[in-house]
């Protein structure tokens, strides 16, 4: 089912809803998808209250949900502003929206697919180069969730010294990450992090994720999002394809597509695919390898 309706503050969104699941993407502002989760269920994206209705400006706002960004991060380059109307486009099946080029002079699409029997959704972004010269980045999904959860990302599949003499992947931390952190959990199969609104300093952490999958649990829903990883590609961010940011407010799932040259009107492309479980994912190791690793699986047997 494809609607316009008006949602926190905008007059002109689009709500896209299976009957189990609906996702709700603005287009007074964007492209951005402000909502997903189980019909009639609380939003599992955060809404950011003092932007919530808000566009024009040309001061970039967070809004929350899920954004289109380009990578390496840049003040200049990266938060061009999306404050402005998006054009949407429904063929009875995906919903395509478009934003003209940015002040910094790209052009970003986000195309949705909700699956009309599951709780899953497709997502492929784009990014257009509509500046006169050639520029060097990478596509970077930003996915904003709500407070109280807890991010799960899997650690590569242990194998023993004598089998495995090279190192099997990136760990970024930046300036201000904390390791001693109570927030997180350095297990040996899992990293942890939690969203704490009582924390004072902001976490961050990249990997290069070649599993493609990362989880967000809250209030007994849990939240898979798959993403593409080539062993070949150069990452941004010290070769990270997967990076989560966390504050007093915000728990951010962003996953980021190989570096790539493009010269003027070239594009990039970046997918994503989500999916919703009603299931709660207990804390200790074994308990995500029974809680979560069989919802983990039934999303690779989708993708196949």
């Amino acid at each position: 089912m494809y609607e316009k309706i008006s949602y926190g503050g905008w007059p002109n969104c689009v709500r896209l809803s299976n009957g189990l699941v609906d996702l709700i993407a603005t287009t007074d502002v964007g492209p951005r998808i402000i909502r997903f989760g189980f019909v009639g269920a609380s939003n599992l994206f955060k809404e950011i209250p003092g932007h919530a209705g808000k566009s024009g400006g040309d001061v970039w706002r967070s809004y929350g949900g899920h954004r289109l960004w380009r990578a390496p991060e840049d003040v200049q380059y990266t938060y061009a502003p999306d404050n402005l109307p998006v054009a949407n486009a429904w063929d009875g099946r995906s919903l395509k929206l478009t934003q003209p080029a940015d002040a910094a002079g790209m052009a970003k699409e986000i195309e949705i697919v909700l699956d009309p029997e599951r709780s899953r959704a497709s997502l492929l972004h784009r990014l257009t180069n509509r500046t006169g010269t050639s520029v060097e980045l990478g596509p970077w999904a930003v996915t904003v969730m709500a407070a109280r959860g807890r991010a799960i990302l899997p650690h590569e599949p242990f194998r023993p010294h004598s089998e495995s003499l090279l190192p099997v992947r990136s760990l970024a931390l930046w300036s201000y990450t904390d390791m001693k952190d109570p927030r997180w959990t350095w297990g040996s199969r899992y990293i942890q992090l939690k969203q704490d609104p009582a924390a004072k300093v902001e976490q961050k952490f990249g990997i290069r994720n070649s599993l493609g999958w990362a989880a967000y649990v809250l209030d007994g829903i849990t939240f898979i999002k798959r993403f593409p990883f080539e062993e070949s590609a150069r990452y941004p961010d010290l070769d990270c394809n997967f990076e989560v940011f966390t504050n007093d407010a915000i728990l951010e799932l962003e996953s980021l597509g190989p570096m790539t040259r493009l010269d003027p009107g070239r594009s990039v492309e970046h997918r994503e695919e989500w999916f919703l479980f009603p299931a709660n994912v207990g804390e200790s190791e074994p308990a995500i390898d029974r809680d979560l690793l069989p919802l983990v699986t039934q999303t690779s047997v989708l993708l196949r």
